[in-house]
């Protein structure tokens, strides 16, 4: 049992990590103790411990992709943000480590992504490390259909990076019921056809392959990644601050992407620019 004084410790110090994190560019930040691992739905050997012995707390830093841009997908502008979000995270998981270890805390960060390109990733689609499932247990959020953390804020539109430390810290409250709502609009709207709903089961089965496959494509026009199950899910508070609501959009927009609707006009702008094939569409 931990002394009050080492509790009180740990509360200040994970206050102190938390300004230092929102400081480095971090919008979410959840802690996890490596113990919530123990039995979990991953193998033992992608637990924090297994991949770092020292590890107690694994500290989950989140960055909003913005939902305006990942509706223009695929376009140039969506991998500009991709690509913005990755290095804010990478710096701020980095700086944030080092700042650890100066404080007297070993600490090391894992990447966001766990591939060196998407040929190696359709080869072998598992990642070292899922922090996906570390936001999860962070409390940021739940798994929805599409396996992607879906957070109250952002819904699945946010980047993550994870931090290990021996630094015992409190862990956040784990996120109650289950944030996805079982809509399908991600099944359904995915034009990999990578997912398969599964009855009386939230997530779906998913075909990595063809998915990967999609990004390829898109990687080698400019205009990645693809996007459309985080654009499609309904679930975050951002889609009250830009006005959307209603799913309505993305269900006509194939047959609707040529009218004078000023929305698709918009989308269909960003796309026809700064890319191969812009402005066609990949069915």
């Amino acid at each position: 049992m931990p002394s009050k004084k080492t509790s009180n410790n740990a509360v200040k110090l994970r206050r102190q990590i938390t300004r230092e994190a929102l400081r480095l560019g971090a919008n979410l930040v959840g802690y996890a103790p490596a113990s919530r691992w123990l039995g979990s739905e991953l193998a033992e050997s992608y637990w924090p411990g297994s991949i770092w012995p020292q590890a107690k707390t694994v500290i989950v830093l989140g960055v909003p992709m913005l939902l305006p841009i990942i509706e223009s997908t695929p376009s140039i502008n969506y991998q500009e943000m991709y690509t913005a979000a990755n290095q804010i995270l990478d710096q701020a998981a980095f700086r944030l480590a080092a700042w650890l270890n100066g404080l007297g805390h070993a600490a090391i960060y894992l990447p966001r992504d766990g591939y060196g390109n998407l040929d190696i990733l359709r080869r072998k689609p598992v990642a070292s490390f899922s922090h996906a499932i570390a936001g999860k247990y962070a409390g940021l959020g739940t798994i929805g259909a599409s396996h992607m953390l879906l957070t109250p804020e952002y819904g699945p539109r946010v980047r993550l990076v994870s931090v290990f430390t021996s630094a015992d810290l409190p862990g956040d409250r784990l996120v109650k019921g289950e944030l996805c709502n079982g809509c399908g609009l991600c099944i359904r709207l995915c034009p990999a056809k990578a997912f398969t709903p599964v009855k009386k089961h939230l997530i779906a089965n998913m075909d990595k392959d063809p998915c990967t496959a999609r990004h390829q494509q898109l990687r080698l026009e400019n205009r990645w990644p693809c996007g459309i199950c985080a654009k499609v899910c309904p679930v975050g508070t951002d889609r009250k601050l830009y006005g959307r609501t209603s799913a309505q959009l993305y269900l006509r927009e194939s047959e609707s992407i040529d009218t004078e609707n000023p929305t698709y006009k918009a989308w269909k702008h960003m796309r026809s620019h700064g890319s191969e094939n812009a402005g066609k569409e990949l069915k």
